[in-house]
């Protein structure tokens, strides 16, 4: 016998190991083949938007295109006192060059993002710029507005100099940049932002709570019943899926106003007077009792689905021990829907964090949430690149609380059945 190993062949003479890596790398392609088409669906409507999301929100290109001579010339001011004569000139000669392309507005709504005010002081140039003179245009220029003569405005022109910038993400939490490049915050009685961050917060926090003690019960009810009844209080959990979201929020419109059903109902039973009713509309009651009502089957179906797998023979067993009946459901039971929990929690949260409709329909000033406002700058202010910041920070923030549950409890114990 010789000292190396004799090869296996396959009957058409090629090594057996040749062989298999062969049909390997071709299932491999296979599979990859197959799972292609998700992949483009995912690239095409997941990554690709939080990209081009990303992209817009520290985009501050336009500007950068539109002033170019104005950038160039502000590059050896210090941006302390009014800038020079060469740094009117330029804007002055940028601001022509937009005006015959008609499309200095679009330089007026940009700046005005940046700092109030420059809409009408530069439509205001634009009228009176036709009788300049030439030479002189630091005077002619601020003889036109007081604002030209505040040096505020200017260095609101010289933060905008960068293609990009994080000035976005700041403005989010309520801070700038200012003149020295220094990270600031606005002032205390514009600070809006981390407002509705801790709101937004707080309230899918309680949502998500209120959620799990009123789905418990009704999951273990679910759970344990026989199954003819079981079956009807499923039908009655799914019935609102059946209608449409509005729909369910206008009814909860109807139903929380002064002079609506449960007021009345209230009145009826002696707990409030009729002079004195409760305003459980366009405020944080009405947003925690629709959201809840409409999230609350998102937390009894994870729920149920683990709790029909206990077998009820655990609690007879525990009892049987000697253990009280709430011993053995806080002994046994419980830490076996802790799977379930986790699942309709985390499932819960992330939906109420980023809710809209509701909200928006019931939660007047005090109910709004920060996805309001992303929704507001996309649709008034038309700030999408702020609306994008907002965006990929509220992702961010779901991402995060994905990862705190994944180190605390750990992913692979969620479990939807």
């Amino acid at each position: 016998m010789s000292s190396e190993t004799q090869k296996i062949l396959t009957t058409d003479g090629v090594p057996l190991e040749v062989s298999l890596k062969k049909a390997e790398k071709k299932n491999k392609i296979k599979a990859f083949l197959l799972v292609c088409p998700l992949l483009f669906f995912i690239i095409i409507t997941y990554i690709f938007p939080i990209g081009e999301m990303f992209s817009r929100s520290i985009d501050d290109r336009m500007i950068t295109n539109m002033l170019p001579k104005t950038f160039k010339a502000m590059e050896t001011w210090d941006g302390k006192e009014l800038p020079p004569e060469e740094v009117f000139a330029s804007f002055l000669e940028d601001y022509r060059a937009l005006a015959e392309k008609k499309e200095h507005g679009k330089l007026g709504q940009r700046l005005n993002k940046e700092k109030n005010g420059f809409t009408t002081i530069l439509k205001k140039l634009f009228r009176k710029m036709k009788k300049f003179e030439e030479g002189n245009a630091k005077e002619q220029i601020m003889a036109i507005h007081k604002r030209f003569r505040d040096v505020e405005y200017w260095q609101a022109i010289k933060r905008t100099a960068p293609p990009y910038t994080a000035a976005k993400y700041l403005k989010g939490m309520d801070m700038y940049f200012d003149e020295d490049g220094n990270i600031t915050q606005v002032e205390e009685d514009r600070r809006i932002h981390r407002i509705l961050w801790l709101r937004t917060l707080e309230v899918a926090f309680f949502v998500t709570l209120f959620c799990f003690l009123m789905g418990y019960p009704i999951a273990h009810l679910l759970a344990t019943l026989p199954m003819k009844y079981s079956n009807l209080l499923m039908i009655c959990v799914l019935l609102p899926f059946w209608t449409s979201l509005l729909v369910r929020t206008a009814s909860w419109m109807i139903l929380l106003q002064q002079q609506g059903i449960v007021n009345d109902f209230f009145v009826w039973i002696g707990l409030v007077a009729d002079d004195n009713r409760p305003e459980m509309m366009f405020n944080k009651t009405g947003t925690y009792v629709a959201m809840t009502q409409i999230l609350l089957p998102f937390m009894v179906l994870p729920l149920y689905s683990v709790m029909k797998t206990i077998s009820p023979s655990l609690m007879r067993a525990g009892k049987s021990l000697g253990g009280t009946p709430f011993i053995a459901f806080w002994k046994i039971y419980f830490p076996l829907t802790i799977p379930g929990i986790g699942a309709g929690c985390l499932l819960v949260f992330i939906l109420a964090i980023g809710y809209y409709i509701t909200p928006a329909l019931v939660g007047g000033a005090s109910g709004t949430l920060i996805s309001n406002q992303i929704a507001y700058h996309m649709k008034a202010t038309l700030d999408w690149s702020f609306a994008s910041a907002m965006g990929l920070m509220l992702l961010t923030g779901v991402l995060v609380v994905y990862w705190i549950y994944n180190k605390l409890v750990g992913i692979d114990n969620i479990k939807l059945g």
